[in-house]
């Protein structure tokens, strides 16, 4: 349902939120509202209504009948604002599905509380790559060790709270941090369909860190100092096209179109596909490869024929890296902001790169104008006004 704020005017406008509570183990409506009389009156009508300090709203007990009594009751005098309590629609339809079975088969330790089934249904369920999957599983598993005694239910803010300063007195990274409350709130909003019942958990405060870049003469010395023609496919895919690994990994024979020049990348991050440039010079490279080396599925695969491994990726990039004798901690991400960085330097549109990293957001890629040198060679320093001489 859509507002416009702007078409209403000031004394006639009131809101009314709906967030989801757990309320001595019962699902509850709870009822945000600002002071109005008429607001008032009808939240009091409303049946066995009850009011949480806890939680500084109304609640009425959660069921389709109490649901639809609120809608038509504030019809006409209020806006029912209901985007914080419905689920929302999974975003990764047409997806390959995700098993989280390994999971299931682990032998675990005496005691150990793993996670419950229901969250790797729901995974399962809902297309989580498999890498957001198992963080997701290992930090619940380690959130709910740390309270083996207490029943899940029965875990309230304050105890959730207090466990992730514990991990601030740690020295915890803010990506582990809020990688925590992804998993927790994961449980609680979409497995136990909860979507509030934590929505004022504070998060730390994100970092702000520059993406580390190198030069087109170490991306060369990178490439040039492959051991064979896969790897140079490997290295030059990745920085040509701004891939990332685990996108380079997935990809297909198909996926590469030499007939309109492009890649495609098929559930990126977010689920996400879109086309990349392919390099003509790449391009022969491949043709190569795939004569000598002849893959079956996957443009990249094992010796069995499997899918390459994220390892592999990282090997043939560090030895390379180092033969070339760049002293640097190179990883394959760098590649791609690499290719970002550089792109923008020669004077291409935000815009495009934006669509070629399959960013949502210019705010994403705007970070890289902060480490493109192009325009700070044209800044001279005070200093060279002195003279030093």
């Amino acid at each position: 349902m859509s507002f416009n704020f702007r078409t209403m005017k000031h004394q006639n406008y009131r809101l009314v939120t709906l967030k989801h509570l757990l309320i001595n183990q019962e699902k509850q409506i709870g009822i945000k509202f600002y002071p109005d009389k008429m607001v008032q009156t009808i939240i009091k009508g409303l049946p066995a209504i009850k009011w949480s300090k806890q939680f500084g709203m109304a609640y009425i007990k959660n069921n389709s009948k109490n649901l639809d009594l609120i809608f038509s009751d504030f019809r006409g005098v209020a806006w029912v604002n209901g985007s914080h309590f419905f689920n929302k629609k999974s975003k990764a339809k047409g997806v390959e599905l995700v098993s989280v079975d390994s999971f299931r088969k682990r032998e675990l330790p005496e005691n150990y509380r793993k996670c419950p089934e229901s969250f790797l249904q729901k995974l399962e369920l809902k297309h989580y790559a498999l890498n957001t999957s198992k963080t997701y599983i290992h930090l619940f598993e380690v959130f709910i060790n740390a309270h083996k005694n207490i029943a899940l239910t029965d875990i309230d803010e304050n105890m959730i709270r207090l466990y992730l300063q514990s991990l601030v007195q740690q020295q915890k990274s803010s990506s582990y941090i809020n990688q925590m409350i992804n998993s927790i709130k994961f449980y609680y909003e979409v497995v136990m369909e909860m979507p509030n019942r934590f929505y004022s958990i504070e998060r730390p405060i994100k970092r702000e860190s520059l993406p580390k870049v190198i030069s087109l003469e170490e991306v060369q010395s990178i490439i040039n100092n492959t051991n064979n023609v896969k790897h140079k496919c490997i290295v030059s895919l990745l920085y040509s096209a701004g891939l990332r690994r685990s996108e380079l990994l997935n990809l297909k024979l198909q996926d590469i179109d030499s007939k309109r020049m492009v890649i495609i990348v098929k559930n990126g991050k977010g689920n996400k596909d879109r086309l990349t440039i392919l390099s003509p010079t790449v391009l022969e490279d491949l043709r190569t490869y795939y004569k000598e080396w002849e893959p079956k599925n996957y443009l990249f695969e094992s010796p069995k024929g499997e899918k390459y491994s994220a390892q592999s990726v990282l090997n043939i990039i560090k030895r390379a890296a180092k033969k070339g004798e760049i002293h640097k901690n190179i990883t394959p991400h760098m590649l791609r902001h690499s290719f970002a960085t550089h792109l923008l330097e020669n004077g291409t549109d935000l815009r495009y790169i934006q669509v070629l990293l399959g960013h949502n957001s210019t705010r994403t890629t705007e970070i890289y104008a902060q480490v493109a040198t192009n325009q700070l060679k044209l800044i001279k320093s005070p200093i060279e006004l002195l003279n030093l001489s």
